[in-house]
């Protein structure tokens, strides 16, 4: 990337953007990997049932499939970031290390460790362990919200297919026409 992107004036390596290129290559697996089963649980009759009802294709992901992701997304970006925070191994060589330009924490920990700074080496962890847990509280409560009140108007759809399983009918009228007056109501048709 940095090959890329060094005839246009912009440095990578040994600066902040080259280690959010390399948090983000680390993380992104984490995202896929929480994403990845919901959009193969996700059945086409959801999307071909909002453009029946006269939704275009930003409002049938807005609608339909955001609300449905959302919860794997957050969970994703969580892990990701909880990877990056204690990545060291991948970041340690295009940091740098430049003072208040390029550090990390676990190479600030590293350092005190060396320098024979048990206490300054614990107190960042403990720093750092704080905040984890602080965002840790912070989505657990938020993924029990999204977990029981999906907006999505199909929703009711998607829930009667996963209760019914792959062998059972995928809706009943009552869920469709809970799926289509939600629908009117988000303004599809």
């Amino acid at each position: 990337i940095g090959s890329i992107l060094e005839p246009h004036g912009i440095k990578v390596a040994f600066t902040p953007l080259g280690v959010l290129v390399a948090l983000i290559f680390i993380g992104l697996p984490f995202v896929v990997r929480t994403v990845q089963p919901i959009l193969e649980d996700l059945e086409p009759e959801l999307e071909e049932a909002a453009a029946s009802l006269g939704a275009h294709r930003w409002q049938t992901f807005r609608h339909v499939l955001l609300p449905i992701l959302t919860p794997a997304l957050l969970t994703g970006f969580a892990l990701a970031f909880a990877r990056a925070v204690g990545e060291y191994g991948s970041v340690i060589f295009i940091a740098g290390n430049m003072p208040m330009v390029s550090e990390i924490t676990p190479l600030l920990i590293i350092t005190k460790l060396e320098q024979y700074d048990y206490a300054g080496a614990t107190a960042i962890a403990v720093v750092m362990l704080v905040i984890s847990f602080v965002l840790l509280l912070i989505i657990n409560p938020n993924m029990s919200c999204f977990g029981k009140r999906i907006t999505s108007p199909f929703y009711p759809l998607l829930r009667k297919k996963r209760l019914k399983g792959k062998s059972g009918a995928a809706t009943g009228a009552g869920a469709g026409e809970k799926a289509a007056q939600k629908t009117e109501d988000y303004g599809f048709h």
